[in-house]
């Protein structure tokens, strides 16, 4: 039923007519005219008409009374993180690997929520623990409300504790839960083509656990603290498949081989190729990796290697101009091959960051160049200005020109070693691709706020760190998605302040309770649609407190 204008003559009428099926079709058929539209629109009568209707529509009797300000809210719930993720932790297998772990446990609280809770909390706040316990009061999780504080801690703990696997060997329980995601998840790996791994470090506040926690070389520049290492495996389509952890004087050319076995051990990746970076690089690490067979593309040290300084960066090959595609314009590069005794090198330069590097230099100098003149003693304990210098005569320090004409040469260069017959063309845009770790890593300590960690012992910490995990698992499937359809991809930032912002009113009138829904804000739409899940109705009859009092 509805208005419709008809003009007859100079003048336009109003009519109310509804639509009926007659012989087949659909026809308007008038119920009554209401008049000359100038006159019905100066009169009352259709205001009364929808105040008429209204009276007997009490949705939107409440939904009018509340978005003019006259209900008060009784209570207000976010329900998009878990609408959204909520449906991601059930469809990656999240809820029903933990469950299945479970089962010969009889923990006096719902482990899988707490942990689910816990996950959540690092996706859309993150913050510490202790936040996440007050934080769950203003979402709407089911089977959420009486996890605690203390609950999430315990969750965490039997995360990370270690356990006895039918080999008789001790490993951890994360590490078991890890293996079972991915063995529910193997369809949409496929066949595991590329491994992408790095290193990062995250630092304590407290000592850091009996083993973890160990002072070493700090990504986060913060040396005097203890910290653990962490690493993590991406595919070629930047899913997460596995994380390590090992105590923080662990050194990053220690920790590849251990990750190769894992890999092909536990998750029965055997043919990938390992990408990762200079870090990792060493004489044994390579000799291992070649007499397993197993492909490889590691970044080279090139100011550390003598066969890199002396033979690699001065073969005259021709380099093969490459054109690499960004999100926001585009990456040249130069790149050319050589090889040595067998061993396959790729050099690369970057023009954009060879200019780069040559103008922190020159500004670094200048700096040098006039601290010397009011002193030197105070320069030799800056490693980025020692470089430079040199003591002529053994007295007093100078700018040595042969030491900066040695450092412009590797500007803008990287330099990679492969055992693979792919292109050097391939070889460099999969060694790229490593961004994607590093993208993690950010993620993990930025957005996530995984570190510091205050936990004090090794298991909780274990546990802590295999949440974030987790939350990039959700985090990477839900973009995945999005990436997927046509739609713009929105902002990270902008989904999950869209998300926190879809809530239910409970609101209460004339004795009588309704459970209203707030209007999608931009990005809601296509995530739901990514998803595949529609939003609950914008209002809901409730049972008011009277009615849902058993009687005596």
């Amino acid at each position: 039923m509805f208005i419709r204008v008809k003009k007859i003559g100079q003048y336009e009428y109003l009519y109310l007519v509804e639509n009926v099926r007659e012989g087949g079709r659909h026809v308007q058929r008038v119920i009554r005219a209401l008049g000359r539209r100038d006159e019905v629109e100066n009169s009352d009568l259709l205001d009364g008409l929808i105040a008429s209707a209204a009276r007997h529509s009490r949705r939107s009797i409440v939904l009018s009374r509340f978005y003019r300000g006259e209900l008060a809210e009784l209570c207000r719930r976010s329900i998009g993180p878990d609408l959204v993720f909520g449906r991601l932790w059930q469809e990656t297998g999240c809820a029903e690997v933990l469950r299945q772990h479970l089962t010969d446990r009889h923990f006096g609280f719902d482990v899988e929520r707490a942990v689910y809770l816990t996950v959540l909390h690092r996706l859309m706040v993150s913050g510490s623990d202790r936040h996440a316990a007050s934080w769950r009061e203003t979402l709407e999780v089911p089977g959420a409300d009486a996890i605690t504080l203390d609950h999430a801690y315990k969750a965490m703990a039997w995360l990370g504790e270690p356990i006895t696997t039918d080999d008789a060997q001790e490993r951890y329980q994360a590490e078991v839960i890890e293996e079972a995601l991915y063995a529910h998840r193997r369809s949409l790996f496929g066949e595991v083509a590329v491994a992408f791994f790095d290193t990062t470090s995250l630092y304590f506040e407290g000592r850091g656990g009996a083993i973890l926690g160990q002072r070493g070389h700090s990504k986060d520049y913060r040396p005097h603290l203890n910290q653990v290492v962490l690493g993590i495996v991406l595919d070629e389509n930047d899913r997460p498949i596995t994380s390590f952890l090992w105590p923080g004087n662990t050194t990053d050319v220690t920790t590849l081989l251990p990750v190769v076995e894992r890999l092909r051990s536990r998750f029965g990746i055997g043919r990938a190729c390992v990408v990762a970076d200079r870090g990792m690089i060493s004489a044994a690490t390579i000799t291992e990796l070649e007499a397993q067979g197993i492909d490889y593309i590691l970044g080279a040290r090139e100011r550390s290697s003598r066969e890199i300084r002396e033979t690699v960066l001065n073969d005259d090959g021709v380099s093969v101009p490459l054109i690499i595609p960004r999100q926001k314009g585009k990456t040249e590069l130069a790149v050319k091959e050589v090889k040595i005794a067998g061993r396959r090198y790729i050099v690369c330069r970057n023009p954009e960051e060879a200019r780069k590097d040559a103008e922190t230099r020159a500004k670094l100098l200048n700096d040098l160049a006039r601290k010397l003149s009011h002193g030197d003693k105070a320069l030799v304990g800056n490693s980025g200005y020692r470089r430079f210098l040199t003591a002529p005569n053994g007295v007093g320090f100078a700018i040595d020109p042969a030491k900066v004409d040695a450092d412009a040469a590797f500007d803008g260069l990287f330099v990679l070693r492969t055992n693979m017959k792919l292109s050097p063309l391939a070889v460099v845009l999969r060694y790229r691709q490593l961004l994607s770790v590093e993208q993690s890593f950010l993620t993990s300590k930025t957005l996530m706020a995984t570190r510091p960690v205050y936990h004090r012992t090794d298991a909780a910490i274990r546990g802590h760190i295999f949440c974030t995990f987790l939350a990039l698992i959700l985090r990477h499937e839900l973009l995945a998605r999005l990436a997927n359809r046509k739609d713009p991809m929105p902002e990270w930032q902008q989904i999950i302040d869209d998300l926190a912002d879809l809530s239910v009113v409970d609101v209460e009138q004339d004795g009588r309770r309704a459970r209203l829904r707030t209007a999608p804000c931009a990005s809601i739409d296509p995530v739901c649609r990514a998803v595949g899940l529609s939003l609950p109705p914008v209002f809901q009859e409730m049972l008011s407190s009277k009615t849902a009092e058993p009687a005596n």
